[in-house]
This record gives structure tokens, sequence and C-alpha cells, in this order.
């Protein structure tokens, strides 16, 4: 049944053949030369589970939160993604936010708010974009942001424009 044969390399059509040497001896030598890539650098900062902040979070990147915070999170560049087990007490700002866990506050987004399926929000929203998943627990207010995403879409725009109703009309009983 098994024997006791030389195994035989088996070297793509497509490798490349150094002269001088053997096929197989080829294939491994452009292996050795071939560039490495450089190692991934992570994209944000993530916040772990066990972890609990009162006060002040602020910076500029992406942030991943699965712990508890009480306080305000600001991350005007960046998107704050609101993890599956956080529990969150804080006003938001953020370029972006992504909501998965608990949160109460006031969150205002520049470019987007989501509220994923088993995400719950208690508070006023403010953003140029919303998206609200099937399940999601939300209980508070929404303002769509026109001068944002005006800004987003079209930046020459707004100067052109005549300025947007910032208050609202009165209704008088009579």
């Amino acid at each position: 049944m098994w024997t006791n044969k030389p195994s035989r390399i088996e070297v793509p059509p497509y490798a490349p053949v150094v002269p001088g040497k053997s096929d197989a001896t080829a294939a491994i030598h452009v292996l050795k030369e071939a560039p490495s890539l450089p190692p991934q650098q992570p994209s944000g900062s993530r916040m772990g589970a066990s972890l609990r902040i009162k006060g002040e979070i602020t910076g500029n990147e992406d942030l991943v939160v699965n712990g508890s915070v009480d306080g305000l999170i600001q991350m005007e560049g960046g998107k704050l993604t609101v993890g599956a087990g956080a529990k969150i007490a804080a006003d938001i700002l953020a370029a972006e936010i992504l909501v998965y866990g608990e949160v109460t506050g006031n969150l205002c987004a520049r470019d987007r708010i989501e509220i994923k399926r088993d995400g719950s929000v208690l508070g006023e929203l403010t953003t140029s974009r919303i998206m609200i998943e099937d399940g999601a627990y939300f209980k508070g207010s929404i303002e769509i942001d026109r001068k944002a995403a005006a800004s987003n879409e079209h930046p020459s725009r707004l100067s052109s424009e005549a300025p947007l109703l910032t208050t609202r009309p009165e209704t008088a009983l009579t």
C-alpha cells in the first residue's frame, strides 16, 4: 500500500526559471526574494469590555467601546462604534456613530448614525443620515442636519444658498 517513492516537487508552469538551477530551486529562490508586506496598522483604538471610564474621551481617530463610559465622548474626526456589550451614559460627538450596545445620551454625528438590531438609544439624535435596523430600540428625537448633508455632498453649494430655517414657527391657538 505505502511505498517509499521519492516525492516529486511539482512546479507550476508560470514559475520563473533561473538559469543553471532546477525548476524546484528556482521556485524556492523566487519565494525567498518576494517583498514582504508591511504589518497592518490598527485603524483606531479599542476599549475593552472590563474597562469603566468616568469623564471625557476625546480624539480624532476611530474608537471601539466595549466597556462602560459615563461622561462625554468627542471623536470629531473619527468613527465611534459602541460594541454589543457596551453601556454608555454620555453625550457623543463623532463623524460617524454605530450602536450595537446601549447608549443613554445625545448623539451628534457629522455624517451618519446607525442603530443596529440589538442596539438601544435613549436620547436626541442629530445627523445628516440615519439608519435604524428592525429590532433596535430608540426613544427620543431625530434632527436631520441638512447643512451637514449638503456640505458632505456639495461643499460649494452652501455659500450660494439661502440660510436654512433654524427656528420652529410657533402655532397660536385661538
